[in-house]
């Protein structure tokens, strides 16, 4: 394996609740999973913190069984509404172009380390003309390879070679927090996503964001440059 170079710091970005916000499609595209297997759904409020997670985390919790090939079958259900129309459901928080712009100048490498599928994050990501900001974009695969973040994150640094003591995980869940800490770099929770403030406060990241305004300042402080 390679020795981590030292280079320039790293920054890995969640996507859905961090760069932008996906609610429309994902919550529209779960009722469509639930509703095609003849089973009541609930309001978009109420699917709102089901956002982040692997499907194969949420539609267990809320078919209420651990029964797998239905899991599947409900998965297949959402997919056929998301890559069609769910997956453009879906807004740029103002100010991460912004943000991404100045990062990149200020030399920083950018990457999109996501619970969303890769093949759905890529189009995303060019869809809002994001693509040229990052180095690459990072998912699982749809057959659950990589559904765990942690080891999401931990393939990355490998393979990457990243040190991950010049690495950043930003992401609005505690679980995003959770992923980079496991693997030794420093953390900011983002609370304007679907992670409550509390939840990110648990997660004890090294720096907190109300606000996409708030991420390029937590960004210089937490790497040392401020």
């Amino acid at each position: 394996m390679k020795n981590p170079a030292r280079g320039p710091l790293t920054l890995f970005f969640d996507l859905d609740g961090t760069l932008s916000d996906p609610s429309e499609g994902i919550t529209r595209s779960v009722q469509h999973g639930l509703q095609c297997l003849g089973r009541p759904y609930p309001e978009k409020s109420e699917l709102q913190q089901y956002i982040g997670p692997p499907l194969r985390w949420t539609f267990p919790r809320l078919l209420g069984t651990d029964d797998s090939d239905l899991v599947e079958t409900a998965i297949d259900y959402y997919r056929q509404r998301y890559e069609t129309i769910g997956l453009f459901e879906n807004v740029v928080y103002p100010g991460i172009p912004e943000l991404l712009e100045q990062l990149r100048r200020d030399g920083y490498r950018l990457y999109v380390v996501t619970s969303k599928p890769k093949v759905y994050a890529d189009r995303i990501i060019r869809h809002f003309d994001m693509d040229g900001f990052f180095t690459e974009v990072y998912g699982p695969e749809l057959d659950g390879r990589f559904d765990e973040k942690r080891e999401l994150v931990e393939f990355i640094l490998r393979e990457r070679a990243l040190d991950p003591q010049r690495t950043i995980m930003i992401g609005d869940r505690a679980r995003d927090v959770e992923s980079g800490r496991t693997n030794g770099t420093r953390t900011i929770g983002v609370t304007y996503g679907f992670g409550s403030a509390e939840e990110i406060a648990a997660a004890a990241p090294d720096g907190i964001c109300p606000r996409p305004a708030d991420v390029y300042p937590a960004v210089l402080h937490v790497s040392g440059r401020r």
